[in-house]
């Protein structure tokens, strides 16, 4: 990658020609957390809305920032319109308009925006009602273990994210879907979710709890009892009575689940979704970056590229090329005559090597990841909290100066 201040040029990640792409259906927003992916899906889905695409984010942000940012008092698991002003493009990849006339005089956006923030017990609740008769589901959604599998389960958010992503596209409201995914512990999660509650669901402690068993466990009869028995001494009677009632009743339902959870992920391999990896430029976040960069061309998973935001470019003019070394060198020389000259250099020398140490870890990742386009996002002096400020940020990943 060839250094510079202002970019990693020449393999940049072209925002522009995926989101105008109307083979283009599904982009997901992944990385770990605190890298503003919610940021990042949120002006991708109002850089496309104004280039003409029917689009809809989905956050699972609980801050509610994106809510916020939109100009929405809040989100809930409906997607809700969010009212676009006249745009800075005119229509579908159009040019920027030169002046507050233009802009006047401009149509309104070919495009539309909707958003939601994922509820995952009423995605969950959805689901049983759907593929369960009105007294099996009424079993399940008052079971006290499933309202614990519904909220609080480890994988449950990350599968409720795919079955939500699942039902927008059956839709077909919208030619574009933006997913914001759960900030986890570890990016891998997402994809690891739904074949993780599959798999307890589907478990053999599962089907031994059940009240008649199955399989093998048909036969141990009364021994089966008396290590039920066993069990419940350790876990709770009560609770073991739950667990026996919710196998009994979901029973029925698995089936629907197993099979929307390996539709969703053929959906996630399919030519029409792309993935975009966030990170911050530090090592830990770039590292994170890499480890799923790996695992998405393990599973065939289609990458567009990486974002990297919060990056400090050098601002061009008089001095830009002053090395670290000779600003230094220079605050020196001047130390007892020129103060203000001195802290400017001093500065000036802080912001290089930060920008080399970026430069560097972007260097290290494409030298990794040879195949991987990267596109950067300068740092903000204030969070974004407005529409303005996502049009910004959605400008600065189609590659336009600020």
């Amino acid at each position: 990658m060839t250094r510079g201040a202002q970019g990693f040029d020449p393999k940049r990640m072209d925002v522009d020609a995926l989101l105008d792409d109307p083979g283009t259906r599904i982009v997901v927003c992944c990385g770990a957390g605190g890298v503003g992916k919610t940021t990042t899906a949120a002006a991708l889905a109002l850089r496309a809305a104004e280039r003409g695409r029917r689009t809809v984010v989905i956050t699972v942000d609980p801050a509610r920032r994106l809510a916020q940012s939109m100009g929405l008092a809040e989100l809930d698991n409906t997607p809700r319109p969010v009212p676009l002003p006249r745009p800075v493009t005119a229509g579908h990849g159009g040019r920027d308009t030169q002046d507050d006339e233009d802009a006047q005089g401009a149509p309104e956006p070919q495009g539309s925006l909707h958003a939601m923030m994922l509820d995952m017990k009423r995605t969950f609740d959805e689901v049983v009602r759907e593929h369960a008769d009105p007294e099996r589901a009424r079993q399940i959604l008052t079971n006290p273990f499933y309202k614990t599998l519904s909220t609080s389960f480890s994988g449950t958010q990350e599968y409720m994210a795919m079955e939500k992503l699942g039902q927008l596209r059956q839709s077909d409201e919208w030619d574009l879907i933006i997913v914001d995914t759960p900030p986890s512990r570890s990016a891998l999660d997402f994809l690891d979710a739904p074949k993780r509650l599959g798999r307890f669901l589907d478990g053999k402690l599962i089907r031994f709890l059940s009240p008649a068993g199955s399989g093998a466990f048909r036969l141990l009869g009364a021994g089966m009892n008396m290590v039920g028995s066993v069990v419940g001494k350790i876990v709770g009677a009560q609770f073991l009575n739950d667990l026996r009632s919710f196998v009994s009743a979901f029973d029925t339902v698995f089936g629907g689940f197993q099979e929307r959870a390996e539709r969703t992920y053929r959906l996630l391999r399919a030519p029409g979704t792309a993935f975009v990896v966030v990170a911050v430029p530090d090592t830990d976040s770039m590292r994170e970056a890499s480890f799923f960069v790996k695992r998405l061309a393990e599973d065939t998973m289609p990458l567009a590229g990486l974002v990297v935001n919060r990056t400090h470019p050098l601002s061009s003019g008089p001095g830009a090329d002053l090395g670290a070394e000779r600003a230094e060198t220079a605050a020196d020389s001047l130390a007892d005559a020129h103060p203000l000259a001195v802290a400017a250099l001093r500065l000036h020398a802080e912001r290089v090597r930060e920008r080399e140490r970026e430069l560097w870890l972007c260097e290290r990742m494409s030298s990794t990841h040879p195949e991987v386009r990267m596109t950067e996002v300068a740092a903000h002096a204030e969070d974004v909290h407005d529409l303005t400020g996502l049009r910004e940020i959605g400008s600065a990943l189609g590659g336009e100066e600020r």
